[in-house]
């Protein structure tokens, strides 16, 4: 008998363990698919013992997978790479608010979520990128683009390239612009730059900096990330590009550049809440941050991380930029009314 209850304890050991060896497991869903990643995750596996498990999607599939999954969702952690749809995730209850005092001491208020009833936090930004506009540094003045409001001015009729007004990173720059105006000034303001338009809004980011270099437009809107891109580019193209182009960040004198965030929330269904806040806490950390930003050329935001990343200092000169501090929930919360605006107006 006593021998059969050793033997019992044993196998209830062994089988603890391995359950224990269960619970180290990250089971991250992300829509960041960076060169940059992997040693990101190794760092965090090495520190803490904690395999990661990544599912990666883009943010609409990710959101439309944990909605199907529901509660028996495998899903941690979620990375999201825009404001607007972490705002959306958050909405549609797919997130857990924590209280983490590492990263509400790192992260600033203005970029994480609003907190809820019981004072945790929905999601948390990990790194910036600034909606910049380039333009034809021998055609335009740098006065004449040097904020939001002057791209409707009709001294730069005929002069715009803009992506769609509908995609993600323009809602989030006209929900903010929404916060800082109203939205009567919004709507005159978004019908002007269709008046503006050198052409309907076509392509990416990337095709707006294009279209100004080759003289289809004088004036375009984009991520300060895909300009970061093409000057860092191995190919002499895109550093071709970026020769006859110049960036401004809007509204240095005013409310500062719009930002938009790559961030993270914890799943709602999470099995593993306090593995899920240990790897938050980590990506606030100086070494993670420096992965996280780096990783798409885009600002640390954790309090005391500087980057070294030469296009990003060679496009603020080497200092900083006033950038606004409206919270980005905010932002969020203006876009069902910006997307009727857009529709009023003719803004495909």
């Amino acid at each position: 008998m006593k021998k059969h209850v050793a033997l019992a304890v044993v196998a209830a050991s062994l089988f603890g363990g391995v359950a224990s060896a269960q619970q180290q497991v990250l089971n991250l869903y992300s829509a960041r698919h960076y060169s940059t990643d992997e040693a990101l995750y190794n760092d965090f596996t090495k520190a803490t013992g904690i395999k990661i498990n990544r599912v990666d999607a883009d943010d609409a599939g990710i959101i439309a997978r944990l909605k199907a999954e529901g509660a028996a969702s495998p899903a941690d952690v979620i990375l999201l790479v825009d404001a607007a749809r972490l705002w959306r995730g958050e909405q549609d209850g797919l997130f857990l608010p924590i209280k983490s005092k590492v990263l509400e001491d790192a992260i600033p208020a203005s970029l994480h979520g609003a907190a809820a009833a019981d004072g945790g936090i929905p999601w948390y930004g990990f790194s910036t990128r600034a909606r910049v506009i380039v333009y034809d540094k021998v055609k335009v003045r740098r006065e004449d683009v040097d904020t939001y409001e002057k791209l409707a001015d009709p001294k730069n009729k005929g002069k715009l390239c803009i992506r769609s007004g509908s995609h993600p990173y323009n809602l989030s720059l006209f929900g903010a612009v929404m916060e800082h105006i109203g939205p009567e000034k919004t709507e005159a303001w978004l019908k002007g730059m269709v008046d503006n338009m050198a052409r309907p809004p076509k392509g990416g980011d990337t095709d707006q900096i294009k279209g100004v270099a080759s003289g289809e437009c004088q004036i375009a809107v984009t991520n300060s990330y895909y300009l970061a891109r093409m000057m860092r580019s191995n190919a002499p193209e895109d550093r071709a590009v970026t020769e006859h182009v110049a960036v401004v960040f809007p509204n240095q004198q005013s409310w500062g550049t719009h930002v938009n965030i790559a961030g993270a929330a914890v799943a709602k269904h999470t099995k593993h809440p306090d593995v899920a806040i240990k790897f938050m806490e980590y990506l606030a950390s100086p070494s993670a941050q420096q992965y996280f930003a780096n990783g798409n050329n885009e600002w640390p935001v954790a309090k005391g991380v500087t980057t070294n990343n030469p296009a990003l200092k060679s496009m603020t000169g080497g200092g900083t930029f006033k950038y606004e501090t409206i919270p980005i929930s905010a932002v969020g919360a203006n876009q069902v009314k910006v997307q009727q605006m857009l529709d009023r107006v003719g803004f495909k």
